[in-house]
């Protein structure tokens, strides 16, 4: 069953970026991009998660595909998860869950995480013209980046 979001244009959004700039919904036209929402930096799924993208990202690039890791921390939380990991693609804050709420990531299936606010580990893929393609609810963090790169090589 399709998404409801599935079809339409991402949310406008202008959010921090781990490269010091501020990336916005329209700097994600011209290429494929995979958005992937995950509760907490450092934690176990979200860094088998991250580390996935890492290992396959020349995959990704190889499709003129960008990917991008958002979460409710800080940038200084994000750059520390880079760096402990050695993660090779930029990584997002919405410290207020302005695009959490937007997309519909609000909604943490896991009661603790729900409790504390934490995003669910949803996954959007955008395509050039800045229109969601496809949505993954509750993805589990160890086929995130398979069940992305398999839709995308459909696309593309």
């Amino acid at each position: 069953m399709a998404d409801s979001l599935e079809g339409t244009q991402i949310p406008a959004f202008n959010l921090e970026s781990t490269e010091g700039k501020t990336v916005s919904s329209a700097d994600l036209r011209g290429s494929w991009t995979v958005l992937y929402f995950y509760p907490k930096d450092d934690t176990e799924g979200c860094t088998k998660e991250a580390c996935s993208f890492t290992a396959s990202l020349g995959m990704f690039q190889k499709m003129n595909a960008r990917v991008y890791g958002i979460s409710k921390d800080s940038v200084a939380s994000h750059r520390k998860f880079i760096e402990k990991y050695g993660l090779k693609f930029p990584l997002l804050a919405d410290p207020k869950g302005d695009l959490v709420k937007a997309l519909g990531a609000a909604k943490n299936p896991k009661f603790l995480a729900a409790l504390l606010g934490l995003p669910a580990r949803d996954t959007f893929l955008i395509d050039p013209e800045g229109k969601i393609a496809k949505v993954w609810r509750n993805v589990d963090p160890e086929q995130t980046v398979n069940v992305a790169f398999e839709e995308l090589k459909k696309r593309v």
